[in-house]
C-alpha cells in the first residue's frame, strides 16, 4: 500500500450548504497546518488534541479561500486508522475544488475511488465484508437494505464467519498435532467426533446461503415482472404503481412491444418493475421479439404479476402464461372488475390454487391496497423481519460459502469412507480459506482492487 497522503472531496459535487475535503496519511496534519489559519489563537493543528474541531480560514499564500471548520483525527483512531483531517467548508463546487487544489499543491495526491475505505481495510480498521457494507449503505434504496448494511458494517457477517473459521482451524491444528505426536493426541473414534462437529457448521452455512436470495432482494429490490395478454391492463398497473403516466395506455393491442423498467418504493418495499409486451401469437416480427423477452423476464423474476382481463374469456395465450408462472411466486390480478365480467373469479382460483388472486381494477384502484399487503406478506413475512438474522447481500459471499459447504461435505464423505485423518485436513483447509475470502483474510490484491473500484470518490 502507498504511504503517501491522499485527498478528495467527500461530499457530492453539487451546490449545497456544506462540503467536506478529506485528507488522510502521515502528512495530513502537516499539509493542513500549512494552509489553515486559526481565527484568533494562531494555534497549530500539530499541537491540538485528537478528535477536535477548529475554526478559521483556508488560505493559499495570502489569499483567503473560505471560512472553515477543521476536524483533526489522529490515527489509529480514525476512519482510515491514519491521521485524518476533514475541512468543512461551504458547499459550492468552485470553493471545494479550490480547497482540494490547494491541499494537493501542498503535498497530497488525489485519492482513488474508495481509497479511504481501502486504507481502513488494509490498516485493519475493518475487514473486507465490513468495507463492502460501506458502499451498500451509500447505495441503499430502501429501509431493509440500509438496516442489513448497517448490521454488516457492525460485524454481523464477519463475526459469524470468524467463529466458523475458529472452530475449523482448531480441528485442523488438532489433526496436525496428532499426526506429529499420537501419544498425547489420541485419534480413536476421532472421525465420528469430527462429524458431530462438522454437521452443525454445515447447517450454519446452509442457513446463511438459504437466506442469500432474501438478502439480494433486500439490497437490490424484488424483480417484479408484469405479464398478461395485450390490453389486459399491464401498463395501467405499471402507471398505478409508479404514480405517473410512465407507460402509454391505449385501446390498441400490442402498444407495448419491449420491456419497460422502473424502480419504485411501494410502502417501503423496493420493487424493480418490468412491464412486458402482451403475450399472444402474432405474425409481427417486432412484437414476436417482445413476447420472447417477456417470457425471458418472467423466468428470471422474483415475483410475477399476472394481469387477467376479466371481461374476456381465457384462451390459449392465457394457458401459456399459466404454464410460465406455475413454479413462480405470482399474484394473479383479476382486472377490470369495475366492468361487466365474463370470467368467474372462483374458476381462476381453481386453475391457480397455489397462487394468490386479487380482485382488481387499475382504473379505480380497487384491490391496490390488498396487492401491496400480499407482496409484503410474500417477501417480508416473519422470517424476514429484522431480528438476529444475518442476510447475505453479496453474490461473492454466497459463492465463497457455497464452496466452503462443498469442502466440508467432502470431509463428511471422507469420514464415512473411513479415510485417514490427514485427508480431512485438506478439505477443511479449503473451507477455511474460502471463508477467508469473505473477510479478506485469504483474498488476492486484484479482487481487493476490483471491490474498491466500485466506491465513489472521497469514500
Amino acid at each position: 500500500m502507498n504511504n503517501d497522503t491522499i485527498a478528495a472531496i467527500g461530499t457530492a459535487m453539487t451546490h449545497s450548504g456544506i462540503g467536506i475535503v478529506r485528507i488522510s496519511g502521515s502528512e495530513a496534519i502537516g499539509i493542513a497546518d500549512r494552509i489553515f489559519r486559526a481565527k484568533k489563537s494562531g494555534k497549530k493543528l500539530a499541537d491540538v488534541p485528537t478528535h477536535t474541531l477548529h475554526y478559521g480560514h483556508i488560505v493559499n499564500r495570502d489569499q483567503i479561500i473560505d471560512e472553515v471548520l477543521v476536524s483533526v483525527m489522529r490515527g489509529p483512531h480514525s476512519y482510515t486508522a491514519e491521521d485524518v483531517v476533514e475541512i468543512n467548508c461551504h458547499g459550492g463546487i468552485l470553493v471545494m475544488k479550490k480547497i482540494l487544489d490547494t491541499v494537493m499543491e501542498y503535498g497530497a495526491r488525489p485519492a482513488e475511488a474508495g481509497e479511504f475505505t481501502k486504507r481502513a481495510f488494509l490498516n485493519g480498521r475493518m475487514d473486507l465484508s465490513q468495507a463492502e457494507a460501506v458502499i451498500d449503505i451509500i447505495n441503499s434504496q430502501n429501509e431493509f437494505a440500509l438496516k442489513s448494511a448497517v448490521k454488516q458494517l457492525s460485524g454481523s457477517v464477519s463475526d459469524k464467519i470468524k467463529e466458523i473459521r475458529k472452530r475449523l482451524i482448531y480441528e485442523i491444528a488438532y489433526i496436525e498435532s496428532a499426526l506429529d505426536d499420537p501419544e498425547h493426541y489420541p485419534m480413536e473414534n476421532y472421525g465420528e467426533e469430527l462429524a458431530e462437529k462438522i454437521e452443525p457448521l454445515l447447517q450454519e452455512i446452509r442457513k446463511l446461503t438459504d437466506h442469500a436470495d432474501d438478502g439480494r432482494m433486500l439490497k437490490e429490490g424484488i424483480k417484479t415482472v408484469i405479464l398478461g395478454k395485450p390490453n389486459a391492463g399491464k401498463s395501467s398497473l405499471l402507471n398505478l404503481m409508479v404514480g405517473s403516466e410512465r407507460a402509454i395506455v391505449t385501446d390498441i393491442e400490442g402498444t407495448t412491444r419491449d420491456t419497460l423498467e422502473e424502480h419504485i418504493l411501494l410502502d417501503g418495499i423496493s420493487l424493480n418493475i418490468v412491464d412486458t409486451a402482451g403475450i399472444r401469437e402474432t405474425a409481427d416480427l417486432v412484437e414476436q421479439i417482445g413476447v420472447e423477452r417477456a417470457k425471458e423476464q418472467a423466468a428470471e423474476a422474483d415475483l410475477v404479476l399476472y394481469v387477467i382481463d376479466a371481461t374476456k374469456p381465457l384462451d390459449e395465450n392465457d394457458k401459456e402464461i399459466i404454464q410460465c408462472i406455475a413454479d413462480k411466486k405470482a399474484i394473479v390480478l383479476f382486472n377490470k372488475c369495475d366492468l361487466d365480467t365474463l370470467l368467474d373469479e372462483q374458476e381462476i382460483r381453481q386453475m391457480l390454487p397455489e397462487q394468490t388472486v386479487v380482485v382488481f381494477s387499475a382504473k379505480d384502484r380497487t384491490g391496490f391496497e390488498i396487492l401491496k399487503d400480499r407482496i409484503r406478506e410474500m417477501f417480508y413475512a416473519e422470517e424476514l423481519k429484522f431480528n438476529d438474522e444475518i442476510y447475505l447481500t453479496s453474490a461473492r459471499h454466497k459463492a465463497a460459502l457455497d464452496s466452503a459447504y462443498r469442502s466440508l461435505q467432502l470431509v463428511m464423505d471422507s469420514i464415512a469412507a473411513g479415510m485417514p485423518e490427514d485427508f480431512f485436513t485438506i478439505d477443511m483447509m479449503s473451507a477455511y480459506e474460502q471463508l477467508g475470502y469473505i473477510t479478506g483474510e485469504s483474498v488476492e490484491d486484484d479482487l481487493v482492487n476490483e471491490i474498491f473500484s466500485k466506491f465513489c470518490m472521497g469514500k
